[in-house]
């Protein structure tokens, strides 16, 4: 049970700091930067599932707040009024409905990985565009148009996040048996355990 805990915390760990990493991998954009964080936010949801996927992003995103420089303009608890980071939130909302959908087929394919990263995708933007606009016209002061906002917000980007959705559900595709099997020894092993706890 231990070393099932163990694993599940390794692999949280291992995809914020992936998260993190995607955050200094970036093409500068007006007002949102494009960078690969949504990749490891399509694979944590696609390998990990909606519990363990959404952890990831959300250890990334405290330790962000906490004042670690993690995020692409830095850390610290005022990056809560950055314009971007509403994106921050939907990658945990993201990770979540991803891994939720997946863990509702038995034997999901490329077909249905794609459609649940496309999912994402778009709960990602549904929560980043909509805070994008607040930011810059609430407490930024920064009057701005709803269509230069989807102009920066979206539209700038989101093609080529769709694009990162197919070609990274093809890569998961051919890792999820591996952590469809992990994941099922630690299934098979808590179950032991439970048995072994009732018998007692």
């Amino acid at each position: 049970m231990k070393n099932n805990n163990t694993l599940s915390l390794t692999l949280v760990a291992i995809f914020a700091a992936m998260t993190a990493i995607g955050a200094f991998i970036r093409v500068p954009l007006p007002m949102v930067p494009f960078t690969l964080q949504i990749v490891v936010v399509y694979l944590a949801g696609s390998l990990l599932g909606s519990k363990r996927g959404v952890q990831s992003q959300l250890v990334y995103l405290f330790v962000g707040l906490a004042g670690l420089p993690v995020f692409t303009q830095g850390g610290g608890l005022a990056y809560v009024l950055q314009p971007t980071f509403g994106y921050l939130i939907g990658f945990c909302a993201g990770a979540y409905a991803i891994g939720f959908m997946i863990e509702r087929i038995p034997q999901p394919n490329v077909k249905h990985i794609i459609a649940a990263n496309l999912l994402g995708t778009i709960i990602i933007y549904a929560i980043g565009v909509p805070y994008l606009y607040a930011a810059l016209n609430l407490w930024l002061n920064i009057p701005t148009t709803v269509s230069h906002v989807l102009a920066a917000g979206l539209f700038s980007t989101v093609g080529i996040d769709l694009v990162l959705a197919i070609f990274t559900s093809m890569l998961a595709v051919r890792l999820y048996p591996i952590f469809r099997k992990s994941h099922s020894r630690r299934k098979v092993r808590q179950d032991n355990s439970e048995n072994v706890r009732s018998i007692g």
